[in-house]
C-alpha cells in the first residue's frame, strides 16, 4: 500500500465506527465481525450515486472511500457519504470517507470487501479484473464489457477466484420480467416461435470537437485504455451538473443502444429462452445494417431473437415481446400484458418459478454472506452483452456469422469479423492477468 493509502485507511478507522474486513480473520468469505460490509466506489457517476444513497441506507454496509476522475465528483461524493454518518453519530461529525483518483489505491484497502462500479463501459473489465485479484466482491453496471473478449475474461476471473459478482442489469429483480420468463418457460404461450428485442442502434466512431478540458477532470485518465483524443465536455460531464453523459452513442467507449438498454431486454431475451449458460448460433444482419435494426439471432433451439422496433408483433412495447403458437407475452419496466389477455392472470407452479430477488442491491449483499450466486451472476452479464455484441458487429461489418457459444469463439468467420472479439488497448492500461 502507498503512504496515502494507509494514511487514508488509518484515517478511516479512527472516524468510522467499526467494521473489521473478513481478510482480517484470516478468511475473506466470513462475514465481517462487526456485520458491516466495508464498500468502495469506483466511478461516480449518474448510476453510482443511485447506488451510493441505497446503500449509506443498509445497516450491514460501511461506505469507506470514493473513486472517480473528476475531481468534483468524487469530492461531492465524500461530502453525501460523511454528511450521512455524521447524522447517525454522537458528535454530529464523520470524516471517514477517502476520495481517490486512482481506484488501484482504494483496491489496496484491506477493510473494503467488496467495490461497486459504475464507470464508463470501456473501464469496466480492468477494474473488475483488480478487484477480483484483490479478493474484493463486486457489483458492477451494465453493460458488463466493452468486448467480447473481456467477458469471457471476468467469467473465468470471477470462477477461479471464488468472488460474488452482481451484474447491474436489474430487470432480473423486477416482478414482471421474472413473471414474463416464467410464462414463457412454463408453455403458457405455447411453443415459443420468436423474441422481438426493442431496443436503440449500434455505436458510432466518436466525431466531437475539442474543447477546453476542464480543470477538474483528468482527461487522460478518463480515456485509459481508449484512444487518445481530445477533451469534449459530451463525453466526461463536468462535476455533477450534466445529468445524461452522451459517451454511450460512440464506439470508443460503448456500443451505443444495442449494449446500453440491449443489456437490459437482451438478457429477458435470453432468460425467457433458458440460455443463460449459452447464446445463439448464427448472427444474421439485416439487408441495410445502416438502418440499424433488423439483426436476426438463431439459436440452437430453433427460436429466432429479433432486434426489433415498434413494429414488433403485440403491443407496442420498449421492451421483449415473446411470440408463442398460442399467444404472445409482452413485457417492460412497470408493464407485462398478453394476447390473449388471461394468460397474464395464471398462476405459475411452485416447480416453474424462477429466482425471485429480495431487490438487486440486496440480492448482493444476501449472497456475498452465503457466498452464492447472486440472481445477475457474471456469467448471466457477460452472455447477455455477448449478444449485443454480437448484434454490433453484424451492423459494423454488413456480415453475416456464426458464432459458438460454449467456446466463446467465431466460426469460419471473416477477418472483418473476427477482429472485434476484442480491442486494442492504451498503454498502461491491458487486461490484467488473474
Amino acid at each position: 500500500m502507498s503512504r496515502l493509502t494507509r494514511r487514508s485507511f488509518v484515517k478511516a478507522v479512527a472516524a468510522a465506527p467499526l467494521a473489521i474486513p473478513r481478510s482480517a480473520l484470516g478468511d475473506d468469505k466470513k462475514d465481517a465481525a462487526s456485520g458491516r460490509l466495508g464498500l468502495g466506489f469506483v466511478g461516480m457517476g449518474t448510476m453510482a450515486r443511485g447506488h451510493l444513497n441505497h446503500f449509506l441506507g443498509q445497516k450491514d454496509v460501511q461506505v469507506l472511500a470514493v473513486c472517480d476522475t473528476d475531481q468534483m465528483r468524487r469530492e461531492a461524493a465524500k461530502k453525501t457519504v460523511e454528511a450521512k454518518y455524521a447524522e447517525a453519530a454522537k458528535s454530529g461529525a464523520y470524516k471517514g470517507c477517502a476520495a481517490y483518483l486512482d481506484f488501484r489505491e482504494l483496491l489496496a484497502r484491506p477493510d473494503i470487501d467488496a467495490v461497486v462500479i459504475a464507470t464508463p463501459d470501456h473501464w469496466h473489465a480492468i477494474p473488475c479484473l483488480e478487484a477480483i485479484k484483490a479478493k474484493k466482491d463486486i457489483y458492477c453496471e451494465k453493460p458488463l464489457t466493452l468486448t467480447i473478449l473481456e467477458a469471457k475474461r471476468l467469467v473465468d476471473a470471477v470462477r477461479k477466484c471464488d468472488r460474488v459478482f452482481q451484474t447491474g442489469s436489474q430487470q432480473r429483480s423486477d416482478r414482471e420480467f421474472r413473471t414474463a420468463c416464467e410464462l414463457v418457460r412454463s408453455g403458457r404461450i405455447g411453443k415459443l416461435e420468436a423474441v422481438y428485442v426493442n431496443v436503440g442502434g449500434p455505436s458510432r466512431p466518436c466525431d466531437l470537437p475539442e474543447e477546453k478540458p476542464d480543470p477538474g477532470c483528468d482527461w487522460d485518465r478518463w480515456l485509459g485504455p481508449a484512444p487518445v483524443r481530445p477533451y469534449n465536455a459530451v463525453l466526461s460531464p463536468r462535476g455533477v451538473h450534466q445529468h445524461f453523459p452522451d459517451w454511450r452513442q460512440y464506439r470508443e467507449y460503448s456500443g451505443g443502444m444495442m449494449t446500453d438498454w440491449g443489456a437490459h431486454h437482451f438478457d429477458i431475451a435470453q432468460w425467457g429462452l433458458g440460455m443463460d449458460e449459452s447464446g445463439p448460433v448464427e448472427v444474421v444482419p439485416p439487408k441495410d445494417p445502416k438502418a440499424g435494426k433488423g439483426v436476426k439471432y438463431l439459436y440452437a433451439n430453433g427460436v429466432p431473437v429479433i432486434h426489433a422496433d415498434e413494429s414488433a408483433p403485440g403491443k407496442k412495447v420498449r421492451g421483449v415481446t415473446f411470440v408463442g403458437s398460442g399467444g404472445k407475452i409482452m413485457v417492460d419496466r412497470g408493464y407485462l400484458a398478453s394476447e390473449p389477455d388471461g394468460i397474464v392472470k395464471e398462476t405459475v407452479a411452485e416447480k416453474d418459478r424462477l429466482y425471485t430477488s429480495p431487490g438487486h442491491q440486496r440480492d448482493w449483499l444476501n449472497c456475498i454472506k452465503s457466498r452464492k450466486r447472486p440472481i445477475c451472476d457474471v456469467e448471466v452479464g457477460a452472455r447477455s452483452v455477448t449478444v449485443c455484441h454480437l448484434g454490433n458487429i453484424a451492423y459494423w461489418t454488413g456480415q453475416g456469422f456464426k458464432w459458438d457459444p460454449k467456446a466463446w469463439q467465431f466460426v469460419d468467420a471473416p477477418a472483418e469479423v473476427t477482429k472485434w472479439l476484442d480491442r486494442e488497448r492504451r498503454d498502461p492500461w491491458q487486461l490484467p492477468t488473474v
